[in-house]
């Protein structure tokens, strides 16, 4: 996985965007949804990366219980620097790790920082819960 890689899976999600409040060196991708007239909602963090091949990694958002499984089995899983390290992952992409696998992981984060966000936001990123993905109401 190379910086634009990176940035096209995390652009590839609706509402997601990229910004730099911490300097051009570090990218932030966060998602915001719209609403009618143009009012825009708080944006939320998802992803955070240095986006340099020379220490390239990126912070993503994890499930607890799944954060510390991911730890314990790939040395290039760490608690996120300058993060909670309960909620974040910091995720060294030195080649050890599948893409297959990060993509998962970003979208994951994503996943987790949509099901924050209030319904009506949810429904205009076009996100369904899991739970009500499948049914058939």
């Amino acid at each position: 996985m190379d910086p634009d890689a990176l940035r096209e899976i995390c652009l590839s999600f609706p509402g997601a965007y990229e910004d730099f409040p911490f300097g051009p060196e570090t990218s932030v991708f966060k998602v915001r949804a719209h609403v009618a007239g143009g009012t825009r909602h708080e944006a939320k963090l998802f992803a955070l990366s240095s986006m340099d091949e020379r220490d390239f990694y990126v912070n993503l958002k994890c499930e607890p219980a799944l954060a510390v499984q991911l730890r314990a089995v790939h040395p290039a899983i760490t608690g996120a620097w300058h993060m909670n390290k309960t909620h974040w992952n910091g995720v060294r992409l030195d080649g050890s790790l599948p893409d297959g696998m990060v993509r998962d992981m970003v979208e994951d984060s994503y996943d987790l920082v949509v099901a924050g966000l209030s319904r009506k936001q949810q429904e205009q990123l076009g996100w369904a819960r899991l739970e009500r993905a499948g049914s058939n109401d």
